[in-house]
């Protein structure tokens, strides 16, 4: 992924802060507090590593220099060991996240349906599938057109993407349980990505199973980093 592009991923989670931030240069890191913060739930902190460098966001004021004290020491950790290291209740993630633009893009070609987003088959596959899986995918979040596979009447897989901050196109897929390892999921994929790289956005994907990884890496994305969600203990 050319430089640009990772800038524009690092200028995206730099706003997703909601605070006047930049995101640090490799081998630092920086903590900020907001209460406001996109980057977890409320209440919550927010780490995102990305390029060897780590910006996070707290809800208080009285944990910024804690929590940068500790990244500091352990910039070398990956985000889950991080987190074993930081007073913590709860921890969502790690997930990794990934890129690509037009010159990393590998192409999955195949006769696929346009749905729009919140389409009854759409809502059908998702709701025939555990609520892990429902809620991993996303894609009820979706605002693009849905790009679906169907066998039969039945959407069997579904891919779309929602925009972030004007910048990202934050991919959803999803495969139905019983058709899995066939390859669908990246087909489907293909076809958000290429919808999204046309309205110059920059595709990212964001997944903690193996899986979802290997697809994304099918495609030409690149993982650049991770993001986890921290309820830290006061």
């Amino acid at each position: 992924m050319s430089r640009s592009s990772l800038d524009r991923a690092r200028r995206l989670w730099a706003d997703l802060a909601r605070v006047p931030v930049v995101f640090p240069e490799r081998g630092e890191a920086s903590v900020v507090a907001s209460p406001g913060s996109w980057m977890c739930p409320p209440g919550w902190a927010g780490i995102v590593a990305l390029d060897g460098a780590l910006l996070a966001t707290v809800p208080e004021p009285g944990m910024v220099e804690p929590l940068r004290g500790a990244l500091l020491r352990h910039l070398d950790l990956d985000l889950a060991r991080l987190a074993r290291r930081l007073p913590v209740r709860e921890v969502l993630g790690p997930a990794a996240l990934a890129y690509l633009d037009d010159d990393d893009f590998v192409a999955a070609h195949g006769e696929v349906e346009i749905l729009p987003a919140g389409h009854p088959d759409v809502l059908a596959l998702i709701a025939s599938v555990d609520e892990r899986d429902a809620a991993e995918c996303g894609l009820e979040e979706v605002d693009s057109p849905v790009f679906v596979l169907r066998e039969g009447r039945e959407v069997i897989a579904a891919s779309g993407h929602r925009t972030w901050l004007d910048t990202a196109a934050h991919l959803s897929v999803l495969t139905a349980s019983g058709h899995r390892g066939r390859g669908l999921a990246r087909m489907v994929a293909s076809a958000a990505v290429a919808h999204a790289l046309g309205k110059g956005l920059l595709p990212q994907w964001r997944a903690r199973p193996e899986a979802s990884r290997r697809v994304a890496r099918a495609l030409g994305f690149q993982e650049y980093g991770e993001q986890i969600s921290v309820h830290l203990t006061t």
